[in-house]
C-alpha cells in the first residue's frame, strides 16, 4: 500500500481504504441496497418462472411441498417449506420493514406531517383505488378476498427502476417515491393484520399480547441487549402462528420494541474516541503488531465497544438484517412463489379472469388514479406540497412506477386464496402482468419527462 505524494487525488490503492473512507448517509444506503435487491429480485422472478415451466415443473411443485419440522420431547411443529419461507422466513422481511417504518415516522420523511403529508396522502389514495377497482370487477364470491392484492407496492422494484434514471430525475422524487412505499407497507401490514387472518384463537392472542407488552417493558427499563428481544420474538411468532393472526406480523412488532437510544452520548463518545486514540498512538509505537502487543489489542476493542454504544439497537439491527433479508430473504420468497405455470394454451380465458383482471387492472390503473388524483386534490387543497424541483408531470409517472406490486402483493394472495389454486395462479399473474408493464411505462414517462434534464 501506497500513495502518490505527488498526485493532487492522493490515490489509494489499498481497497480496504477505499472502503473506511467512503462516507454513505444512510438514504445512500437505503437507496443503494433497493436497487441492488430490486435487480436481484427480477433475476430470480424470470428463474422461478422458467424452472415452473419447464421439465423440472414436478420437482419444483415437489420442493415446495416438501415437509420441514422442529421437534422436542411432545411438542412439534411442521409445515410445508413453502411455508416456512413465507410464515417463517418472512418474518424477518417484515422485522426490516418495521424498522424502516418507525426510522421513517421518528426522523425521516414521515417524522414531519408537512412533509409526510403528500406521500401519505399518495399512498391512501394508491390503495382504496385499487381496491375498489378489484371488488367493481368481483364483487361476491371467493373471489372477493382479493381485494387487498393490488393495493401494495414493491419498493425495491419501484425504487431500484427510478434510481436508473437519477440522472433525469430530481433528488426530491426519489425521496417522494421512497415515502410513499414506506407509507404503503404500513397500509399493507395493517390490511394483512385486520382483514387476512383464520379463526382467532383469544388464548393464543392473549399470550401475543403479554409478549408484546414484555418486550416494550425491557425497552423502558433500558435494557439494550439484543439477546432477550430476539428470545421473546421467537415466542411472539410462534403465539402469534397459533393465534390465527399471520404470524409474520411479529416481525412488525419486534421491530417497534426494539430500542432506538443510544447507550453513550455522541459528545461522551467524541471527547472518548480522542482518548483512545491517543493510547494507540502510543501504543503503536511500542510494537505495531496488534498480535503481540496486548495494549494496542484492548484499545481496539474498547474503541468496537464504543462504537457500539453510540449507535442505537435499532440502527445496529438494520444494518446488520438489511444485506441478508434483500440478498437472500426476498429472493428466496421470489424462487418459491413467482414461479407460475403459464398456461399459454388457455390465454383467453387468462386475460378475461375476474382475479387477473381485478389484480392487474388495480395495479396498472388504479395506482396512477389513485396515487395521482390523491395528489391533485391535496395540492389543490393546500394540504401538501410538491417535493422540491419536481413538477406534477412527474409525480404522475411515479405514480405508474407504484403499479410494481410484486413482493407484497404476491404474500397478499397467497394469504387471500390459501386452498383456491387457481385463484392464486390467476391472482400472480395479475401482479406479474402489471408489474412488468408498471415498470416499463413508468420508466419510458419518466425518460421522456427528464430528456431536457441530461
Amino acid at each position: 500500500m501506497h500513495t502518490d505524494p505527488t498526485s493532487d487525488r492522493g490515490i489509494i490503492y489499498a481497497p480496504w481504504e477505499r472502503a473506511f473512507t467512503r462516507i454513505l448517509s444512510p438514504f445512500e444506503e437505503f437507496i443503494h441496497r433497493q436497487t441492488t435487491s430490486g435487480l436481484l429480485l427480477m433475476i430470480t422472478a424470470v428463474i422461478a418462472l422458467l424452472v415452473a415451466n419447464s421439465f423440472l415443473a414436478e420437482s419444483y411443485l415437489h420442493l415446495l411441498h416438501t415437509p420441514l419440522g422442529v421437534r422436542l420431547g411432545e411438542w412439534q411443529l411442521e409445515m410445508s417449506l413453502h411455508h416456512w419461507v413465507n410464515d417463517g422466513l418472512m418474518a424477518t422481511f417484515f422485522f426490516v420493514v418495521g424498522m424502516e417504518l418507525k426510522r421513517e415516522i421518528m426522523v425521516g420523511e414521515l417524522a414531519d406531517i408537512r412533509q409526510a403529508a403528500l406521500p401519505i396522502i399518495a399512498a391512501i389514495g394508491g390503495m382504496v383505488v385499487p381496491a375498489l377497482i378489484y371488488l367493481g370487477i368481483n364483487h361476491d364470491g371467493d373471489a372477493l378476498r382479493g381485494w387487498g392484492i393490488p393495493m401494495a407496492t414493491d419498493i425495491a422494484f419501484a425504487v431500484g427502476a427510478l434510481v436508473l434514471l437519477a440522472s433525469r430525475v430530481p433528488k426530491a422524487l426519489i425521496t417522494f417515491l421512497v415515502a410513499l412505499a414506506i407509507a404503503d407497507d404500513l397500509g399493507a401490514v395493517l390490511v394483512i393484520a385486520l382483514f387476512y387472518t383464520q379463526t382467532l384463537s383469544y388464548v393464543w392472542l392473549g399470550i401475543s399480547g403479554l409478549m408484546v407488552a414484555l418486550m416494550f417493558s425491557l425497552n423502558f427499563a433500558g435494557v439494550r441487549k439484543i439477546i432477550p428481544y430476539f428470545l421473546i420474538a421467537v415466542l411472539l411468532w410462534y403465539a402469534l402462528l397459533q393465534s390465527g393472526v399471520h404470524a409474520t406480523l411479529a416481525g412488525v412488532l419486534g421491530a417497534f420494541a426494539v430500542p432506538s437510544r443510544p447507550r453513550y452520548d455522541p459528545s461522551l463518545f467524541s471527547a472518548r474516541l480522542k482518548e483512545l486514540v491517543t493510547h494507540f498512538d502510543d501504543s503503536h509505537r511500542h510494537d505495531s503488531n496488534i498480535l503481540t502487543n496486548e495494549k494496542l489489542h484492548s484499545v481496539v476493542q474498547a474503541l468496537e465497544k464504543g462504537v457500539r454504544g453510540v449507535q442505537t439497537p435499532q440502527q445496529r439491527l438494520e444494518q446488520i438484517w438489511h444485506l441478508p433479508v434483500a440478498f437472500l430473504v426476498i429472493p428466496v420468497f421470489a424462487l418459491f412463489n413467482a414461479g407460475i405455470p403459464l398456461q399459454l394454451g388457455n390465454l383467453s380465458e387468462t386475460l378475461t379472469h375476474p382475479v387477473m383482471l381485478g389484480v392487474a387492472f388495480g395495479l396498472l390503473f388504479g395506482k396512477f388514479i389513485g396515487i395521482t388524483g390523491a395528489c391533485w386534490l391535496a395540492l389543490r387543497l393546500g394540504i401538501g406540497q410538491l417535493p422540491g424541483g419536481t413538477r406534477f408531470s412527474q409525480i404522475a409517472a411515479v405514480s405508474v412506477l407504484g403499479g410494481i406490486g410484486f413482493t407484497m402483493s404476491i404474500f397478499i394472495s397467497e394469504l387471500a386464496f390459501a386452498g383456491q389454486e387457481h385463484n392464486l395462479l390467476m391472482a400472480k399473474t395479475g401482479v406479474l402482468a402489471a408489474s412488468l408493464l408498471a415498470g416499463i411505462s413508468g420508466y419510458l414517462w419518466l425518460w421522456w419527462l427528464g430528456r431536457r434534464q441530461v
